[in-house]
């Protein structure tokens, strides 16, 4: 049964790895599609127990599987984009350089360009540049784990 909707099985890998990749830098204990049902579930007792206690539940207040693994699988990559705690002790990211930066501004003008083709500087979006770069980063590191499968 496809309790996950995945449209196809590339899709399915696909999520496997990114979870995957998510247990080697310690994020989850188990990668299989059972935990994320398993966490999905206790995320779910959670966030109930707050509604009953009258408290504030940010974002959804029950998750489907699918809703929940979607949601897990971005917070890993904005985790990582973001370097967070945790995953600096996990893992060893590469410097990103001025140069480097500069070099994919350049080569992505089209994500800086307001409606009237009025451009952000360098200086408005180098933090946005810094993230979409480890966000690269991250891809290929799925991207590795998605060759292993193969």
């Amino acid at each position: 049964m496809n309790t996950f909707l995945f449209e196809n099985e590339e899709e399915k890998k696909y999520a496997l790895a990114c979870l995957a990749f998510s247990k080697t830098l310690g994020l989850i204990d188990d990668d299989s599609l059972d935990g994320v049902k398993k966490r999905c579930d206790k995320e779910n007792e959670k966030r109930k127990a707050q509604l009953e206690k009258g408290e504030t539940v940010y974002g959804l207040t029950h998750f489907s599987y699918p809703a929940y693994l979607n949601f897990e699988l971005t917070r890993l990559k904005l985790d990582f984009a973001g370097e967070s705690e945790k995953i600096k002790k996990a893992y060893n990211f590469t410097e990103i350089t001025r140069k480097q930066m500069k070099a994919y501004y350049k080569e992505n003008k089209d994500l800086f360009t307001r409606y009237n083709n009025d451009r952000f500087f360098f200086f408005e979006v180098k933090t946005v540049i810094y993230k979409k770069i480890r966000e690269a980063q991250y891809d290929e590191e799925i991207n590795n784990i998605l060759r292993k499968f193969d």
